[in-house]
């Protein structure tokens, strides 16, 4: 199973199912960029106007909004970060630090999004938002604080899962946004932008799910077929390898 050059036929296609793996994840950090690109001009350019009427909404409670909007500010920016392969390679230290201030944002962001919702109701606001930013900051803790369990048992691939389910939920925040001002929906009342949070959250966990599946087939051993020496007739499936060492020793046998 070599080709020409010498160069392993296994070897060949688990480069090759790499960089696949990687093209699909940096399309992926390139939606998110533009999400951001979207968001920020669209829904948070009030930040930049001292004057703009939405000010007036914020007045009673945008003391609670500020540190609300750093900590998920520095969540959504520090999570891709966590899903560099070079970046924890190379500076394990700063991976390592990122993490830890990603896991605080969390914890900061996540219970005050629901205090706000809380009080916005106190103020006339729909129960049902209430309810959504509350199990929105369950999902995105519980996730969280899983992976960071596992971290500290030292189990890296299921902190990895984890901290997928963890950012997946985060990305809530801004897949609604966009969703709705693309779509014009956020035009057509509260009963429809609850019912685009309501979505992304029920698609998040699943999302993610779908990522490391995928994941897990492009990183896994190639399979390919070959047939028993003691039957010729019988075919065998086994990993590209493991086919090229027993194709080795069959070689060295008849050699001899």
């Amino acid at each position: 199973m070599y080709r020409r050059g010498g160069f392993p036929m296994s070897t060949m296609l688990i480069a090759l199912k790499r960089s696949s793996w990687f093209r699909a994840k940096y399309l992926l950090f390139a939606a998110i960029g533009l999400m951001f690109a979207y968001v920020i001009p669209h829904d948070e350019s009030f930040l930049l106007h001292p004057k703009d009427p939405i000010w007036q909404h914020y007045e009673s409670f945008k003391w609670w909004l500020l540190p609300h909007g750093i900590a998920g500010a520095c969540a959504l920016l520090l999570g891709p970060m966590q899903f560099s392969d070079r970046l924890r390679d190379r500076f394990r230290q700063l991976h390592r630090v990122a993490g830890r201030i990603y896991v605080a944002a969390v914890f900061m962001a996540a219970p005050l999004g629901f205090y706000i919702e809380y009080f916005q109701e106190r103020m006339g606001g729909a129960r049902s938002f209430t309810i959504a930013a509350a199990v929105d900051a369950a999902l995105w803790m519980v996730t969280t604080g899983i992976a960071m369990v596992f971290i500290l048992k030292g189990k890296v691939q299921e902190h990895q899962q984890w901290m997928t389910r963890s950012f997946a939920v985060a990305l809530v925040f801004l897949e609604g946004r966009v969703i709705g001002g693309v779509t014009g929906w956020e035009n057509l009342g509260d009963r429809a932008t609850e019912t685009i949070v309501w979505v992304c959250l029920a698609f998040s966990i699943l999302s993610a799910d779908l990522v490391l599946q995928c994941q897990r087939l492009w990183r896994s051993p190639s399979v390919v077929r070959r047939r028993s020496p003691a039957s010729p007739q019988r075919t065998l499936e086994a990993p590209v390898g493991q086919h090229v060492l027993a194709v080795q020793k069959e070689s060295s046998e008849t050699s001899r």
